[in-house]
């Protein structure tokens, strides 16, 4: 084998071994000296020239990379499960319910602060989507569910929401008769105080 054919190997695996790109310098080290480099280098990416892999330079260093041509039909797509947490389940389905719906309108109706990851995650799901301004002070940006969301859940349209008693018979909901609103709360705590004292008077 000439010398040329050997070297020419030698720089196609130093190439193909080395974890990092490599300079013209360092490859030059492992030749005998004198070598030309960069004629030995366009003779390796007219040898790969057609083929899946090529010799490329990029920011002054050499490493094999894939055919430039090729890259559209490598790529993989990964579908990746992620969990919705409690708040992004709760902010959907009052975004459900409730849309148009502004932030500040569900962070009024969940009692906490809304994180802004929460917005941006069902935002990249694809389940939310804006819907316009609301025409009031500051303009405030509107949420509205997205087709994907109706597919996803498979339902025809909005109106295929389940209903409060659908939820309750399906467990999504406490059966239970809800608590008295806030201002009669304390009549009801009253109510059931006297009755105590009744029937301490009746064992009296």
């Amino acid at each position: 084998m000439s010398a040329p054919d050997l070297s020419l190997r030698i720089v196609e695996a130093l190439l193909f071994a080395s974890p990092e790109s490599v300079t013209e310098e360092a490859i030059a080290e492992r030749l005998p000296s004198g070598t030309d480099v960069a004629a030995l280098l366009a003779d390796l990416v007219a040898h790969y020239d057609g083929r899946g892999v090529a010799p490329m330079k990029i920011g002054g260093r050499w490493s094999f990379r894939t055919a430039e041509d090729l890259g559209p039909r490598l790529k993989i797509k990964v579908k990746r499960t992620r969990r919705l947490s409690r708040a992004g389940l709760e902010t959907l389905a009052i975004i459900a319910y409730h849309q148009p719906i502004t932030r500040a309108e569900i962070e009024e109706i969940r009692g906490v602060g809304l994180s802004k990851g929460t917005i941006d995650l069902l935002l990249e799901i694809g389940w939310i989507r804006p819907s316009g301004r609301r025409r009031t002070p500051g303009r405030p940006l509107q949420w509205r569910t997205s087709d994907d969301f109706l597919q996803h859940f498979g339902l025809e349209s909005l109106d295929d929401l389940p209903g409060r008693e659908e939820m309750k018979a399906s467990g999504l909901l406490d059966a239970r008769p809800d608590l008295p609103p806030v201002g009669r709360l304390k009549d009801h705590e009253d109510a059931l105080a006297g009755a105590d004292d009744d029937e301490d008077d009746d064992e009296a």
